[in-house]
């Protein structure tokens, strides 16, 4: 099965051109069923991605413009009296889709944020005292714009601890960028047709789950996690819901790679994605959000050589 979503990969690349890498964690998040952030400037990117990650899994998909003025209901729903009925009826809201992409999420002021919140933990959505659930599989891909640019509402902590994985697409290298521009109006390219089923999908997430991951490993994360909670670098530490998402991406990638085993290789390349929009604090600027993760890494590597 890895094979097929190793097709997609190839597939979405060809749309996002020179990203293979981010392309990869995408669907790593996807995998491992969580939320993705997509942080970058405008133009890189973002929303290209999102679609083709739609299409490729054959999945229904909608797009919410966040701006100053949204307001909760124009995410979630509203419920409209029927005159007619004398009875209050539920008009579903765009959230109702299994991909949401919220664009440009930090535009929105916290209140339309937090509409969010509900369903990207629990998968429903609760109106006027009624609960109601989301479609499966449900995927939001939010982007957001760095917080230096004006008109951005910085997302709280809450808020970005139930994206599972972030990524930044950067700039493309002097190469990638050419063939962008050669092949523009290339239309085939930018064409993704459906490769892979929703039935597909849940048989690979449950593949995921069924990664086997040794105690080493384990004790791998839980150092990673605990070295955040003790050293003053870190001004924002792991939490346990952080361990398990890092846990989920290791088995998600894994299984990408083609093994049916997680190594700490594999914890190391979804590092960066799981753990910097958790450990950064709001000085921290995109391109030093590396340097935390490497930080990580090599400050809990030798502890652990020195401890075997």
């Amino acid at each position: 099965m890895q094979h097929l979503f190793s097709a997609a990969v190839s597939k979405i690349s060809q749309v996002l051109i020179g990203k293979q890498r981010q392309v990869e964690l995408a669907v790593t998040c996807l995998l491992a069923n969580g939320h993705l952030l997509i942080e970058d400037l405008p133009g890189m990117g973002k929303t290209t991605l999102s679609h083709a990650l739609a299409n490729v899994f054959g999945l229904a998909d909608t797009r919410i413009q966040f701006t100053s003025d949204l307001l909760p209901a124009d995410v979630l729903g509203v419920s409209i009296f029927d005159q007619a009925a004398q009875t209050f009826s539920f008009h579903h809201g765009p959230v109702f889709n299994q991909i949401v992409l919220a664009d440009e999420i930090n535009r929105a002021s916290p209140k339309s944020q937090s509409a969010l919140l509900e369903a990207m933990e629990e998968k429903q959505v609760s109106i006027d005292g009624k609960t109601y659930p989301l479609p499966r599989p449900f995927f939001v891909i939010a982007t957001q714009n760095p917080s230096f640019q004006s008109g951005t509402y910085p997302l709280p902590e809450s808020q970005l601890d139930r994206f599972l994985m972030r990524i930044v697409l950067g700039y493309p290298n002097i190469d990638a960028e050419k063939r962008m521009l050669v092949e523009q109006y290339d239309d085939t390219r930018h064409t993704t047709e459906p490769m892979l089923t929703v039935t597909d999908l849940f048989a690979a997430q449950k593949a995921c789950q069924d990664i086997h991951v040794s105690d080493a490993v384990i004790n791998y994360i839980l150092r990673l996690a605990n070295y955040t909670r003790n050293e003053p670098e870190f001004p924002n530490a792991l939490s346990p819901r952080a361990t398990k998402a890092l846990l989920r991406a290791t088995r998600a990638w894994a299984f990408l790679q083609g093994r049916d085993f997680a190594i700490p290789e594999d914890v190391q390349a979804v590092l960066p994605s799981v753990a910097e929009h958790r450990l950064r604090s709001e000085l921290t600027d995109l391109g030093d959000d590396q340097m935390l993760s490497e930080l990580l890494v090599d400050a809990v590597n030798p502890i652990i050589a020195q401890a075997s």
